[in-house]
């Protein structure tokens, strides 16, 4: 196979020559440059699969070639490095597009698991995509867009914050992202934040050592260490107390978290992926979430759609359902009007409440057809109010959803970016809406 090539941009040559050799040892070719019009240059020169630069360089900002990789070779990803403590020129460097990044001074054996994992998303990515047995169900614009950004997210190591009611299957999302990425091969630990007893989050997070409470009569391995080399998805990330918020912040921040008991810290490399139905923004203003750990989870946000907003999509969820529920058996189907009836209904609780109507249905039915009085909804939710004034229920709607799009740029003053966040949907759901209204 012929040797992958980077490109290792510093200005400090002692630190260049560090990198450069650390990467000969894996047995990859390196060309080096100490300037951000050199790099580009070489860019323009060379094939590589892989780029390293630090953020600040004499004539201008790592962000500035991060970007420019971004929009001229997308398919390189970048890792830059960053400044001791300088979190937030990390984070930045992520939102940017950066697949991942590394401290000054620079660990090595971290360095070398995260040039590892750039280089595989480059070789193995369309074989994951392929093995993959999960899928993100529906051909609705929304789902269709959700997808592409699952197809992105993989790719890079930042951060996600997925947002989305109850039922809409964000930890799906999370688990796809996992597994179409370079970490598939690796563990994908899930845990529910607010099922853990307070008093033994912080063992259960880091891990502790035999001794160091009465009941400790053994070493244990925390979730941060059980997730090694792959994805930890928090669930219910708003129900962490504000002590273990700042325990998960520095261990977040520093790739290292302390066994309780421990005298000294265990290096850490996974990838956090969190959620909640809450909406984090509004707990960060109430002092319940702490506003650095959000900036830190929240580099990218996905918002996971309601059922309802993508009632399109019910007919092929419907058939998976049933699918799922008949294996091995006769099949059962649903009559047209019981159809029409679930396309009408509200569905609260999203798709997990749509799975329960379903297996209810399939009990009750007499036959092979699920008929509507089969599906027991109840009253509220399939009978929308009538709109005032004799209008068709459609144009009220589009009434309603424009006035609240105007409220909400105007009070962001026309950012879009802003106004999609206060409206609890993703820019790229805006800017469909904008389009369908006529608004843009």
């Amino acid at each position: 196979m012929k040797r992958a090539l980077a490109l290792v941009v510093d200005d400090e040559p002692d630190i260049r020559e560090l990198l450069e050799l650390t990467l000969a040892r894996m047995d990859i070719a390196t060309r080096g440059a100490a300037t951000l019009a050199e790099a580009r240059a070489l860019l323009g020169r060379h094939p590589f699969q892989l780029c390293l630069t630090d953020m600040r360089l004499p004539d201008g900002d790592g962000l500035d070639l991060v970007r420019h990789i971004q929009e001229r070779f997308p398919d390189v990803p970048v890792a830059v490095i960053t400044a001791f403590g300088s979190m937030e020129s990390a984070v930045q460097a992520l939102k940017a597009g950066a697949f991942d990044f590394v401290s000054k001074p620079v660990d090595l054996q971290m360095l070398r698991a995260l040039v590892t994992s750039a280089l595989k998303v480059r070789r193995t990515y369309p074989e994951v995509d392929r093995r993959s047995r999960r899928t993100l169900l529906g051909d609705s614009v929304l789902m269709q867009e959700i997808r592409s950004t699952i197809h992105k997210l993989a790719c890079s190591q930042a951060p996600v914050y997925i947002s989305g009611e109850s039922g809409t299957g964000k930890e799906l999302v999370a688990r796809l992202i996992h597994e179409k990425g370079p970490r598939s091969d690796h563990p994908f630990v899930a845990v529910n934040c607010g099922a853990i007893p307070t008093d033994l989050m912080e063992s259960e997070f880091f891990g502790h050592v035999k001794g160091s409470f009465t009941g400790a009569v053994a070493d244990k391995q925390g979730l941060f260490q059980a997730a090694g080399g792959g994805t930890l998805f928090l669930d219910e990330v708003a129900e962490l107390p504000l002590h273990m918020q700042v325990k998960l912040l520095r261990a977040i921040q520093e790739k290292a978290v302390r066994p309780v008991g421990a005298q000294r810290e265990v290096a850490i490399d996974v990838r956090i992926l969190s959620a909640t139905h809450k909406d984090l923004g509004l707990l960060v203003q109430a002092g319940e979430f702490r506003q650095d750990l959000y900036y830190r989870i929240d580099v990218i946000e996905l918002h996971v759609p309601s059922l309802r907003e993508r009632p399109d999509d019910i007919p092929v969820l419907a058939a998976s359902v049933l699918a799922r529920l008949t294996a091995g058996g006769e099949p059962i189907t649903l009559d047209p009007e019981a159809l029409e009836t679930l396309r009408g209904y509200a569905f609260p609780g999203n798709v997990r409440e749509l799975e329960n109507i379903l297996e209810r249905a399939m009990t009750l039915c007499e036959g092979r057809a699920i008929r509507r009085r089969d599906l027991h909804l109840p009253a509220a939710g399939i009978e929308p109010p009538r709109p005032p004034g004799g209008l068709p229920l459609e144009t009220y709607l589009d009434t309603v959803e424009r006035d609240a799009i105007v409220q909400a740029l105007e009070k962001t003053r026309y950012n879009k970016t802003a106004a999609a966040k206060r409206l609890g949907i993703t820019f790229r759901a805006l800017r469909y809406r904008l389009k369908k209204l006529g608004l843009e």
